[in-house]
C-alpha cells in the first residue's frame, strides 16, 4: 500500500482450513481504506477507540488468528505482521492498537503449556476479545503477594497500549516472595482493577492508551501463563523467540506510517496545491528538489522493507523449528529483528518529518492532518528508542553478545 509498499512476500502452502492469507489481506485493506476516511477527525477528537475497535471486530481481525475447534483455521500467524502494516498506514494508532493485541494474544503459545494456551485461546475466538497491556519491564515493578487465598495482584503498570478498550490485560507480575517475573492474565472488569485513561499523549492518541491500577486483585492459577525470567534455566529458546515476534510488530508499525504519509504526501503533490499550475514548479511534481526528495524517502523506506522482510523469514524459520530451536538461532533471529526495527524507526522518522517540508507551509492545516504522521512516529519511538537497537547490533557484532530478552511495551 502506498509509494513505497514492498511486493508481496511469498507464502508457503498451508493445510489450514478456513480464508487464507488473500482473503485477510483484502479485509484488511477494505478496513484500511474506511479508517483512512475519517482518520483525520478521529485522530482530533482524541476518543477511546470503542468504535474502531468495532470495526475491526466485525471484520474478523481480532480473532482471524486463533484456533477454532480441533483445527487451527485460516492464515499463517505471520499474516498479522502484514495486518498491522495495512492499518498503519491509514491510521497509525490503531495500528499499534492491534499489534499489541495480536503479540498480547499470541503470546499465550510461548509461555503457557499447551492444554492452558487452548482453553485460553478458545475463549479468546468464542468471546472476540480485544487484547491489552504489556510485557516490558517497569520500576515498581507489579507485585504478585501470597495470600491465604492464593496469588494477588499489587501496583500500577504504566502506560500501555489497549488498555481503555482491553477484555483481557495481559501484564508483567514479579513474585514478591522469589522475584520470578510471571505473564499473567487480568479481567479489567475484575475487583480491584482500575483504568486511568487520562494520559493525553501527543502522538498514538487512539491506541487505547493508559496505566492501569490493581489493588490486591485474585489471580488465579489459569491467569499465570509461565515465566518472563531471562535465564536460560527457566525460559526456553521457543520462549524466547517472543521478543524478536514482539519487536517485528514495531518495524511493520514503523513501516506502515512510513507508507502511508509517503502515499498522502504523493496525492497531495499531485492533485493539491498549484497542480493546475505547471509553469509554477516549486512545492509540486515538477520541482526537482520534491522529486529528489520522494526518490530518497522511498530508497530509504523500500530498504527498510527488504530488511524487515528478512526478518519476517527469520522469524518464521524459527518458529518452525520450534523445540528445536537454539539460544544461539534465536540470537541471530533477534539481532536481525533489531536491524529490521532500526530500519523502519529511521524511515518513518525521515519520512514524516521531510513530508511536511515537501508539502510546504500547506502541511501546517490541521484539516490535511499531515502532523498526525509525525506525532504518531514520535511518540512510538520514544516509548521503543532506536538507540537500545542499535546497542543491541553494535554489542552483537562486535563480540557475539546475545540481545537481551526485551518485550514490547
Amino acid at each position: 500500500m502506498g509509494l513505497a509498499s514492498a511486493p508481496p512476500l511469498s507464502t508457503p502452502p498451508s493445510d489450514r482450513s478456513g480464508p487464507g492469507r488473500a482473503h485477510w489481506l483484502r479485509v484488511a485493506r477494505e478496513v484500511a481504506d474506511d479508517l483512512a476516511t475519517d482518520a483525520v477527525a478521529r485522530e482530533q477528537a482524541g476518543k477511546a477507540p470503542f468504535d474502531e475497535v468495532s470495526r475491526l471486530r466485525e471484520a474478523g481481525l481480532l480473532t482471524f488468528l486463533m484456533p477454532t475447534g480441533s483445527q487451527e483455521a485460516g492464515p499463517d500467524r505471520l499474516t498479522a505482521y502484514a495486518v498491522v502494516r495495512e492499518i498503519a498506514a491509514a491510521d497509525g494508532a490503531i495500528g499499534q492498537l492491534l499489534g499489541s493485541h495480536y503479540f498480547l494474544s499470541w503470546s499465550v503459545r510461548f509461555f503457557a503449556g499447551p492444554a492452558l494456551a487452548a482453553r485460553i485461546e478458545e475463549r479468546s475466538a468464542a468471546e472476540e476479545w480485544c487484547w491489552g497491556g504489556g510485557f516490558a519491564r517497569q520500576e515498581p515493578p507489579l507485585v504478585l503477594a501470597t495470600t491465604s487465598k492464593g496469588l494477588v495482584l499489587n501496583g500500577r503498570q504504566s502506560y500501555t497500549s489497549g488498555v481503555q478498550v482491553a477484555d483481557r490485560l495481559a501484564v508483567r507480575g514479579v513474585r514478591e516472595d522469589t522475584g520470578e517475573p510471571l505473564a499473567v492474565v487480568v479481567d479489567p472488569g475484575r475487583r480491584g482493577v482500575v483504568i486511568d485513561g487520562d494520559a493525553d499523549p501527543f502522538g498514538q492518541r487512539l491506541a487505547a492508551g493508559g496505566s492501569v491500577e490493581f489493588d490486591d486483585v485474585p489471580v488465579g492459577a489459569e491467569d499465570v501463563l509461565g515465566t518472563l525470567s531471562a535465564d536460560e534455566d527457566l525460559l526456553s529458546p521457543r520462549a524466547a523467540l517472543a521478543s524478536p515476534v514482539g519487536r517485528l510488530f514495531s518495524a511493520q508499525l514503523l513501516l506502515g506510517m512510513a507508507e502511508g504519509v509517503l502515499a498522502e504526501a504523493r496525492e497531495y503533490s499531485r492533485t493539491g496545491h498549484a497542480a493546475g499550475h505547471p509553469s509554477w514548479p516549486v512545492g509540486t511534481p515538477h520541482d526537482p528538489q520534491v522529486q529528489t526528495a520522494y526518490g530518497e524517502l522511498t530508497v530509504l523506506t523500500r530498504s527498510a522493507s527488504a530488511l524487515t522482510a528478512q526478518a519476517l523469514e527469520a522469524v518464521r524459520d524459527g518458529l518452525e523449528r520450534d523445540e528445536n530451536l537454539t539460544y544461539d538461532e534465536c540470537a541471530d533471529i533477534s539481532a536481525l529483528v533489531a536491524m529490521a526495527e532500526s530500519a523502519a524507526a529511521r524511515a518513518a522518522q525521515e519520512s514524516t518529518i521531510r513530508a511536511l517540508d515537501v508539502i510546504g507551509a500547506r502541511s501546517t492545516s490541521t484539516r490535511l492532518g499531515f502532523d498526525r504522521f509525525w506525532r504518531n512516529t514520535r511518540a512510538h519511538t520514544l516509548y521503543e528508542p532506536v538507540s537500545h537497537r542499535l546497542r543491541d547490533v553494535g554489542h552483537y557484532f562486535l563480540s557475539g553478545a546475545h540481545p537481551p530478552f526485551v518485550l514490547p511495551a
